[in-house]
Parts: C-alpha cells; structure tokens; sequence
C-alpha cells in the first residue's frame, strides 16, 4: 500500500470547495459594497439639468467677478494682455516659466508671417530646497545665473537684433496680483515654497535685479501666469482660439474678453479692444454634486473651503477620491476579504495615472487592477467582483471630473456668446487644452467633450474644437514678450 499525503483524501473535491467559498465570499463582498456603490453614482450623476445649472453658474459668476473685486468666487483677474501674438512679430525673445520644483528657460528666433518660429531651445533647471526655502535673493540670483548660463550658449540661427536689448516673458504660477503687464505684486508662495521677504514684492522687480546682479541685459516684457501663456501661444499657430484651459494636477482657465465689458477696469477707460482674463476657476462652487468623501477630503486638506472645483476636476485631487470610497467599502464590506490593507488608510497613496492605467485593462481577469492593488495598495489578493467595482468607482469619479469640466467650458462660451450677440458660436472656435489630465486620460477626456456637446447642442458644438496645446505656456510667454515689446507698435489683442 503506497502512503499518502497528510491531508483531504479528496484533493480535488477540497480545491472544488474552496474555489466556491472563495466565490460565495466574493459575491458577499461585492453585494454588502454594492449599496455604497449605488449611493456613489447617485450623488456624483451629472444630468443634462445640473451641468446646466453649474455652466449657467460659472457665467454668472464670471460677469459678477468682472463687476468686482471680492464680488464672487472667481477673480477673473485681468491679465493686462492688451496685445496678442499676430505672426508678425520677428527676433529674438526669452522665456522663463516658474510653476514648481523645476522652472524652465526658453528662447525662440522668430521670423515674421513667413517663416513663424525659426527656431527654439529650452533646458529645465532642478530648483534645491534649500533655495525654495532661502530668501528672495538667493531664489532670484539662482534663477537669474542659470538664465545667464543658458543665454551665454546662444547662437546658431538666435540672433539678437542690433540696438536691441534682450527681452524675456516670465510665466509666474504663484498668486500675484498683477498692476501691468510687466509688474505683480507676490500675494502669497505655494507648491511648497517658503522664500523669505517676497511676499508684497514685485516680482518683475525682484528678477530684473538679480539679472542686473548677473550683468545680464534683459528686461521682463511680461508677466503672465501659465494658462494666459497658453491661450498666446495657441493663438499665434490658430487665430479662432478664444479660450484655454489647464487640465492636470491643478486647473484654471482664462479666455478673450471684451474691454468694454469689464466693469472694474472702465476707470482706465479702455472702451475699444480686448484683453485676456484668468478666471481662476478653481474656487467655483456653486451646485456641484459632492460626496461625503470629497468633503472629508476637503476638511483635511490644507486650504478646507476653497478650491471646490480644482478638488473635483483635477488631476491631483481624482486618485485620493476613490482612496477614501475604496477604504469604507473594504471596511463596511470586506472588499478585500477579512483584512485591510494599511496602505489604503495613507492619502494620496492612489494616484489619478493609477485610475487611467485601471480604466484601460481590457483584460477579462482585469489584470492591470489586481497588479495596482497589489504594488500601490499592498492587496495581495482580490476577487474579479471587488477588481470591476473598483474600475466602477473610478469611472463614477473620473466621469463627474471630466462632465464638470466640460460644462464650466461651455459656461465661458456661453457667456462669452451672449455678451458677443452671436458673433462667438456661430463661426468656428477654438479651446486650447494643455495638462496631463486631458492629455493622458481618454475616458475623461471623452467625458469633457461629451458634455460640452451635450450642453451647446449639435448646431453650437459642430463649430467649437478643441486643440491640444503641449507645453504651450512657455513659448506663449516668448510670443508675449514679442508682442508687448518696447520696440514695437501696439496694437489691441
């Protein structure tokens, strides 16, 4: 008689067993999450009648933020943009884009109507912390020696005219309140800056004289913030482009207004002619559909209160979203069996390029999502219920993000429509968009579009397109320097 193995004398009937139990539990699972689920696609639904609601808002809110400042949640903070980029312009122009841990440095060689961009360079310069955290010197003479270096490698087709000293747009993604087209006050640093002595300065001022440090002969031409950059950089390749708007970690949008319908600058008496705003969307509110995981995540975020779109849309904000939903269905629901999973209680452990990667598994065992799990959640094993619910309340996230997106773009067309009598959806416009958001993401993208349709109609609709714009803000502040240049005419944008 040969031995056997201490265990089940039926191997295959106890493999059968578990298989099914393993099963029940998953069915469980999914059916105690499945009430959570529900209430989730209850509340993040966006019909016809709330993106209505919300892009009738915006516009509202736009015309009472251009009536006053503090008049409502968007600022719609003029941009003293006066002269767009037409194609004409020619020379050799600089930009230095400042948004984060990196700034960049840029120049373009232009060539008039015919030959457009002849040619342009740019490098990106990692900033140190100890310089994110020194003082306005340290932070300006940093920028202003890097600047040098990069101007001291100049030549081949980058040629300066003779006569001329070197012009530069600085695109500044910090609060500032802006007094001109080249000067700005600094409101406050974010994005993790804590420079000393800058704050109620002019930044303008501050990089002028550093560069002046340096013996560096350039002058900042203008100071515009990355979406304004944006709509001057794609209106230069596309004269139709009318509005801009960043969609990644953060989001903001800007537009062409009319002087004569900005009601807090009639003291300038600008009565003919056009400017851009930025809206700084970001802080509008009023009728989003909000969960109670998004107003836990607001109450623990650092600004709790403001900055209710961004939270909603934006790329930096999606990921941490689903975090929370996934952690009360794994613990009201044993998503995940009986344990939990550490990770899932850190935030911001679940990122939105974790939710696109999720959205694109094709595969019938969902594969990517068990894999996501497991790296990023520490969830060593799932069942193929728990892994679709999650591919569901990311899509119920990423859905709301990009429909809302969508309707607070049609909320500035239509505004923008009704102020114009008909002269701005009754021909073809266009929308530069610019971020990894949009960019990276096709379901949302798709979600955005789908909504703008939805909202405009198929007349409408059929004349707006949407351009993708990469990286357009820094040649959009070396086409801002070209156009608000001390040695041309001006001319109104």
């Amino acid at each position: 008689m040969s031995a056997t193995a201490v265990g089940s004398p039926f191997p295959a009937a106890a493999a059968v067993a578990q298989r099914r139990r393993r099963a029940v539990q998953a069915r469980c699972s999914s059916a105690l999450a499945a009430p959570i689920l529900d209430d989730l696609r209850l509340r993040c639904a966006t019909p016809l009648h709330l993106l209505r609601h919300v892009a009738d808002a915006m516009a509202a809110d736009m015309r009472a933020g251009l009536a006053a400042d503090g008049a409502a949640e968007l600022k719609m903070i003029p941009s003293y943009v006066y002269s767009l980029p037409t194609g004409d312009e020619t020379g050799l122009f600089y930009a230095l884009d400042l948004g984060g841990t990196n700034f960049r440095v840029l120049r373009v060689q232009l060539g008039g109507k015919d030959r457009r961009v002849v040619d342009s360079e740019s490098e990106q310069v990692s900033i140190p912390k100890e310089i994110m955290h020194g003082t306005t010197e340290e932070l300006f003479d940093f920028i202003a020696a890097r600047l040098s270096s990069f101007v001291a490698t100049e030549g081949g087709n980058f040629r300066l005219q003779e006569g001329r000293k070197r012009e530069i747009g600085f695109t500044f993604s910090f609060p500032v309140k802006q007094t001109s087209i080249d000067s700005g006050i600094l409101i406050k640093w974010t994005k993790g800056f804590a420079v000393s002595g800058t704050a109620g300065k002019d930044v303008v001022a501050c990089l002028n004289a550093a560069m002046e440090r340096q013996g560096l002969d350039m002058r900042v031409s203008a100071l515009v913030n990355d979406t304004v950059g944006t709509l001057a950089g794609a209106h230069y390749w596309d004269e139709d482009v009318m509005v801009a708007v960043i969609l990644g970690t953060g989001t903001n949008a800007c537009y062409i207004e009319r002087s004569d319908s900005i009601p807090k600058l009639q003291h300038l008496g600008l009565v003919t002619g056009n400017t851009i705003i930025n809206t700084e969307w970001g802080a509008f509110s009023d009728g989003l559909p909000l969960t109670e995981f998004d107003r836990d995540m607001d109450a623990e975020s650092i600004n709790p209160g403001e900055q209710i779109f961004e939270k909603t849309i934006s790329g930096m904000y999606l990921g941490e979203i689903v975090r929370r939903v996934l952690a009360k269905m794994a613990q009201e629901s044993d998503l995940f069996g009986h344990s939990f999973a550490d990770k899932l209680a850190e935030p911001f452990v679940l990122r939105t390029p974790h939710l696109c990667a999720m959205q694109q598994d094709g595969s019938n065992d969902l594969g990517e999502v068990e894999l996501i799990l497991r790296d990023v959640i520490g969830v060593n094993r799932s069942s193929l219920a728990a892994r679709r619910a999650i591919v569901e309340v990311s899509d119920c996230i990423v859905k709301r993000g990009g429909r809302l997106a969508g309707a607070g773009i049609a909320g500035i067309l239509q505004k923008m429509e009704s102020d114009s009598s008909g002269l701005v959806l009754g021909r073809r416009t266009a929308v530069a968009m610019d971020g990894g958001l949009y960019e990276n993401y096709p379901q949302y993208r798709s979600y955005m579009t789908e909504a703008m349709a939805e909202l405009l109609g198929p007349r409408d609709s059929a004349h707006v397109v949407v351009e993708h714009t990469k990286d357009g803000s820094g040649i959009g502040a070396a086409l801002l320097a070209a156009a608000n240049s001390k040695y041309v005419a001006k001319s109104s944008a």
